[in-house]
């Protein structure tokens, strides 16, 4: 490899013990996890923010941090119209999330104001979920059954019946679901969720992510940021198409596609102009590129610079990633 060329970076995962987490992280994904750790909630895979900051682990930048590597290389990391936007901060983080229990209810983003008069989706909050598993029961909470107001929905919280107005949707594996900013959710119990979200620098609504308390009471802490006007919520219908990208999402705060090939497939990087995140839903690929090559299993991401125009995917068996950029 030319070590004056960037290239595609895996990142050694930030583990997080929830008193919510399972054992799929631990049992099928990340197999080093150390014993004391308990249960896993989250595998934190990609993040470049004050308190998670993702260390390379692959290649001659292995354990520099991603924030690092975001000051020194600029736009040739991030992509030049992402870095002017965001500077040296990382906008995405990637994660896996295994819901053994369901998690607190919660809706992230920044506090409404009078002054919102059209859809904001490139504030803080907004997620993508795909459900990488999914027990038989399985399900996820977001949005609202019926149009509620804050006030009902305050004596809603304080009875403790918050379950009467929430949307439960059960999910299977290969879901997929736009949480956006605002919307009232949780992942329910028996769900393994890769979560593709944008990454906040305001410690004020960043630190609800440490808390574990219940979903009543986070939720009423957090009232303001709840959209009451957008209250429904669904599963996107996405018909994917073999050996072919197949759109997903598109928005102002990061795009979406999912890949999914059996044959090796040119990946052309060129048009995109921005960094990507790759991560292997469903197989194993070997990603190839100068005179180098490497792997993603199940479960793993990998971020290629945006400086990268191209490269090879070969997939061992019938593969599926998500292609997650900025436009």
């Amino acid at each position: 490899m030319n070590d004056m060329k960037l290239y595609p970076l895996k990142f050694s995962p930030i583990l997080k013990s929830k008193t919510w987490g399972g054992k799929k992280i631990k049992k099928f994904y990340r197999h080093d996890v150390l014993p004391e750790l308990g249960s896993v909630g989250e595998s934190l895979d990609v993040a470049g923010t004050e308190e998670d900051d993702s260390e390379v682990c692959n290649g001659f930048l292995e354990g520099n941090t991603l924030t690092e590597l975001t000051e020194v290389y600029m736009g040739d990391l991030t992509g030049d119209s992402v870095y002017e936007k965001y500077g040296a901060f990382f906008p995405l983080e990637v994660r896996l999330i295994d819901a053994a229990m369901t998690t607190p209810l919660r809706a992230d983003g920044y506090p409404a104001t009078d002054n919102d008069e059209t859809d904001n989706d490139d504030g803080y909050g907004n997620k993508f979920w795909y459900v990488v598993d999914a027990d038989a029961d399985a399900y996820v909470i977001a949005g609202f059954k019926r149009a509620i107001s804050r006030e009902e929905f305050v004596v809603l919280a304080k009875e403790d019946r918050i379950d009467e107005i929430t949307e439960i949707i059960p999910v299977k594996k290969g879901d997929m679901l736009f949480i956006p900013e605002g919307c009232v959710h949780a992942i329910g119990k028996g769900c393994l969720v890769l979560e593709i979200r944008q990454a906040c620098d305001d410690d004020e609504y960043g630190e609800q992510d440490n808390k574990e308390t219940p979903g009543k009471v986070s939720l009423l802490e957090n009232i303001d940021a709840i959209d009451w006007e957008h209250w429904q919520n669904r599963k996107l219908d996405c018909q994917v198409k073999t050996n072919d990208v197949t759109p997903v999402i598109e928005k102002d705060c990061f795009n979406v596609n999912i890949i999914e090939i059996d044959r090796a497939k040119e990946y052309e990087l060129s048009m995109i102009e921005s960094f990507v995140v790759l991560t292997c839903t469903e197989g194993h690929v070997t990603c190839k590129f100068y005179d180098d090559y490497l792997t993603l299993s199940n479960g793993e991401s990998m971020l290629i610079p945006a400086e990268m125009s191209d490269m090879i995917l070969v997939p061992t068996v019938k593969s599926r990633l998500t292609e997650t950029y900025i436009k």
